[in-house]
């Protein structure tokens, strides 16, 4: 099959730590027709299949896909749901393509976050029921996201519990990951409190972020500790926004006038969420990894590939995907952080865009957003955080607690 998948087109919204004046279905659509228009398309006549990457949990109400053709021009269109990461619908579409039924496919995905009040007790449906979920603690519910202002919520008891103990946000999981790479890597505190120095640093040059600051590892040594060794200032806040793809054969691509990025690798790989089955290691991005590298082709990966944006959702989780991935030996992330490596100046670029440290945790559109930054890094369009002769660019997505789950995305300037 002589095929090639690339992208034409893209759009987004800017990410915020709230937007009480918009629904989600006008981030939806803000997002979708700023992509349309990129890619010079009228969804409606040449758009073949629409796919959208939401779960029924976060969204607030079951069989999203119902209420998602309107905003996004599927209307009377074959659309579908990925109950995944963006990235996943990436892979989706890419394989929609490939079969040659479809010319062009839309993707989008979304978070509206703001609106849902009961963030961990949702993320607590992921955990085994038995042995995971019941877990307690103190009555006082720490601070755990949201605007450096976030009041905590309310701390609920356990339903049907007659004690007066509640339930600790389920990020303690992420505190007990962090412990494990740390230790196992020789990895410190302050190694990973510059990762959020840097990230939020790059946000300042990033128009959509919502999260850029100036600070220092003492700032962010002296942040509350919430599930130790995690501080507040180790974890991403999170963000409502949108970002839509369009992605088509290269034939079509060149009818349409436009100078292709291909989607030359992609690779996934989704492990069970149940923590006494699996390690803490980011095994999930290694064979993603894996998967991508062989389909582009790529056999030395710090060589060929010249900007990294990976799922930072912790700041220990910037390293240790790093490393998973394959772009450092497993305790060298930090080494290359401290040399100057991963700036956007640097030999291996990280997370310019500001990862999620800078930009927010947006759920589902986290890996999209990690998309975004690498398509307007090979297109040039960067502005300051550009990095020079930007080919080839690798974009990496997580689940998020406590999936073992995650993809890998490499683009490819035409």
């Amino acid at each position: 099959m002589s095929r090639k998948v690339c992208v034409i087109g893209v759009g987004h919204t800017d990410f915020n730590s709230m937007t009480p004046d918009m629904q989600w279905k006008d981030i939806m659509y803000e997002a979708c027709n700023k992509a349309y228009v990129d890619a010079g398309i009228d969804p409606r006549k040449d758009v073949g299949s629409f796919i959208t990457c939401a779960e029924d949990y976060w969204e607030g109400f079951s069989i999203f896909d119902e209420f998602v053709p309107d905003q996004v021009g599927a209307l009377l269109r074959p659309c579908c749901t990925v109950c995944g990461d963006g990235l996943y619908g990436l892979g989706n579409a890419y394989m929609q393509i490939m079969t040659e039924y479809f010319d062009i496919v839309s993707v989008e995905v979304h978070s509206k976050i703001s609106d849902l009040l009961t963030y961990g007790d949702i993320m607590l449906h992921a955990f085994d029921p038995l042995f995971d979920r019941p877990i307690s603690g103190p009555a006082k519910r720490p601070n755990y996201g949201g605007s450096p202002e976030y009041t905590p919520e309310a701390p609920k008891p356990f339903i049907g519990s007659s004690n007066e103990k509640e339930r600790i946000h389920p990020y303690f999981l992420a505190g007990l990951e962090m412990q494990h790479y740390l230790r196992k890597t020789g990895t410190t505190e302050e190694q990973c409190a510059a990762v959020v120095v840097k990230n939020k640093k790059n946000a300042f040059f990033n128009p959509y972020a919502d999260y850029e600051s100036k600070i220092t590892t003492e700032d962010v040594m002296e942040s509350e500790y919430l599930f130790k060794p995690l501080k507040k200032l180790d974890i991403s806040p999170n963000v409502d926004g949108a970002v839509c793809f369009v992605l088509a054969d290269d034939k079509t691509a060149k009818k349409l006038g436009i100078e292709p990025i291909y989607l030359d690798g992609f690779g996934w790989s989704s492990e069970t969420p149940w923590l006494s089955t699996r390690g803490m290691n980011a095994d999930y991005a290694t064979k993603a990894a894996k998967m991508a590298y062989k389909m582009a082709d790529i056999k030395e990966p710090r060589k060929e590939i010249d900007v990294v944006e990976l799922d930072d959702r912790f700041s220990y989780k910037e390293l240790q995907h790093l490393e998973a991935v394959g772009l450092a030996r497993e305790g060298e992330a930090a080494m290359l952080l401290e040399e100057g490596a991963l700036e956007v100046g640097g030999s291996l670029p990280t997370n310019t865009s500001g990862g999620s440290l800078g930009v927010g945790n947006c759920l589902e559109a986290t890996g999209m957003q990690k998309a975004l930054e690498i398509i307007q890094q090979l297109r040039g369009h960067a502005a300051k955080r550009q990095v020079k002769d930007a080919e080839v660019g690798l974009a990496q997505a997580w689940r998020g607690i406590p999936s073992g789950s995650g993809a890998v995305a490499i683009f490819r300037r035409g």
